[in-house]
């Protein structure tokens, strides 16, 4: 951000120092940037449902979606919540305890020489997943704090301690018993929403045409808060014309927002990726590819916005569901591939580390479970963390499926009824029936495969179940064209010798052999880590850089 646009505090006591900043104009909605009580002096990253809670921290069961950090003469604790998704980084010198919600500051504070040193081995998760599966960063030396966990430094010492996720209660058997744990689900989220109904003007919800904004959208309605819809992509993308539908039925202000075309609109004009990779480095520190759409600056806005992010978390978690066979091979398998997917493009050492990373995760006797905290440790806690940190320089998001009441809930209810994704579309009969029979994008919904004309649950006719499949549509993300693949090639083969420590350059060079790569998320991954390692960021935006076109097909 600006430099001009950010206020600072700073507490000193005796062998502690706390600071803090934000881009934020004023408190009004929450605690002060540095607060006292109980001796203890307090910072909250992040935001608290009810902002006099602050006097409860570092309790993790707090509701909102934040980390703690606590100081006093001799002491400083940091806390993360039950997603980490605000995080805490760690690191430490023969002097020093260095503690921040930012990785790359808190690797310079603690370095020696000013210079960033990069952790290469760490960097392999990033090339196949395009964001950590480890609490690795990008910077030697430095850690991310693991979900509802405390780093205490006490005159001198540090601990480092933290609580286990929630286990899943079994799958209840009686429609009661279901209803009764959708219920506390159903509660929570509401409660997440409840203070937006005194807000002088609409929340805007980006919406698609798939599970989880709907949900959102259904809940918003139940609550009565007032919203508005908004809807990225050209008008015959199954996105827009599915949250078109949903707008109408819930009787709310819908607009479509359109990517730049050429005048003739058979192509799409696309930011060139030296540009991209920079923001999102230099936003997400490394620790987010640049085939993500990562939200760029604006000035601070209290406006209040909404999106389907993390919605997952109500379903098992991504990972689960991309998994048809539930069986414990097969779902051991999963849990391998996901540390150790496309083995042939790395070296002998970076296959061995992501082998110790998978370890302890294949060790766990419920896989479904092992699955399903994968999701909560690394793809919010990791990958959500790093994209965050773009919307928050515009404002900050009301994010219902990141809070604390709400993952709680959604964990203790049983993984393969969550799976089945029954309590997704219970929630949403619940909150607003008029959407019954909306169509979803993509898949049918999971626990209606194979039911046949058998609707027990539901009391509805069949036919007023959402199972029509409508295709994903285009993307130049996943259709990249020669004019962006070339683009990619030159970037990452013209750095092997930087990416050498990790992947193996021939295996490289054959994935940029066609005209077209034909996997456009693995060469995004593998040019972000290339420009991380080849020194655009820190640096100066580049300039005098073409956009791309892109044809569609």
């Amino acid at each position: 951000m600006p430099p001009d646009v950010i206020r600072g505090r700073e507490w000193h006591g005796r062998g502690v120092s706390l600071f803090a900043w934000t881009n934020e104009p004023d408190d009004t909605r929450r605690p002060s940037l540095l607060s006292e009580h109980r001796g203890l002096t307090v910072g909250v990253n992040g935001h608290l449902a009810v902002p006099s809670d602050v006097t409860r921290l570092p309790d993790d069961s707090v509701g909102g979606c934040f980390s703690a950090w606590l100081a006093r003469d001799g002491e400083l604790t940091a806390s993360t919540a039950i997603n980490r998704v605000c995080p805490v980084f760690h690191a430490e010198t023969p002097d020093l305890y260095v503690v921040g919600s930012r990785a790359l500051l808190v690797h310079l504070v603690a370095q020696p020489v000013d210079r960033v040193d990069h952790d290469l081995l760490a960097l392999q998760t990033m090339v196949r997943q395009g964001f950590f599966l480890s609490d690795e960063t990008p910077y030697k030396g430095v850690s991310a704090l693991r979900p509802s966990s405390r780093i205490i430094v006490r005159d001198g010492v540090r601990t480092i301690t933290g609580t286990p996720l929630p286990e899943a209660a079994p799958a209840p058997a009686t429609g009661r018993a279901k209803r009764a744990a959708i219920g506390e689900l159903a509660n929570a989220l509401l409660a997440t929403v409840a203070p937006l109904r005194d807000l002088e003007e609409p929340v805007n919800l980006a919406l698609t045409g798939g599970r989880d904004t709907r949900i959102l959208a259904a809940l918003l309605h139940a609550a009565r808060v007032p919203f508005r819809v908004t809807t990225n992509g050209l008008d015959s993308h199954p996105d827009v014309i599915i949250a078109r539908e949903i707008a109408a039925r819930l009787k709310v202000e819908h607009t479509v927002i359109a990517p730049p075309q050429t005048a003739e609109k058979d192509a799409v004009l696309v930011e060139h990726p030296l540009s991209r990779a920079w923001e999102t480095l230099r936003t997400c520190e490394g620790m987010t590819s640049a085939y993500e759409s990562i939200v760029s600056y604006l000035p601070y806005s209290a406006r209040p916005t909404m999106s389907g992010q993390s919605g997952e978390t109500l379903r098992a978690g991504s990972l689960n569901l991309l998994q048809t066979d539930l069986g414990d091979k097969a779902l051991l398998r999963r849990v391998t591939t996901t540390f150790c997917k496309d083995a042939p493009l790395f070296t002998a050492e970076a296959n061995e580390h992501a082998r110790e990373l998978a370890r302890p995760w294949q060790q766990r006797p419920n896989r479904l479970e092992a699955l399903d905290h994968l999701y909560i440790w690394y793809k919010v806690g990791r990958w959500q963390a790093g994209a965050r940190a773009g919307a928050l320089r515009r404002g900050d998001p009301v994010r219902p499926f990141l809070d604390n009441r709400v993952v709680r809930a959604a964990l203790g209810l049983d993984q393969g009824w969550r799976l089945s994704e029954e309590v997704i579309y219970s929630l949403i009969l619940r909150f607003a029936p008029q959407l019954r029979d909306v169509r979803i994008e993509g898949k049918p919904w999971r626990f209606t495969v194979g039911m046949g004309k058998r609707w027990p649950w539901t009391r509805l006719p069949p036919a007023h179940l959402p199972t029509v499949r409508t295709g994903g549509g285009w993307s130049w993300r996943t259709s990249p064209g020669p004019a962006l693949t070339d683009v990619l090639r030159r970037q990452v083969l013209g750095s092997l010798d930087a990416l050498a420590p990790i992947v193996n350059p021939d295996e490289v060079r054959a994935l940029f052999a066609e005209p077209v790569v034909r996997k456009p998320a693995l060469a995004w991954h593998l040019y972000t880590v290339a420009t991380l390692l080849t020194g655009l960021y820190p640096g100066k935006r580049p300039e005098g850089l073409e956009e791309i076109t892109v044809a569609r097909p």
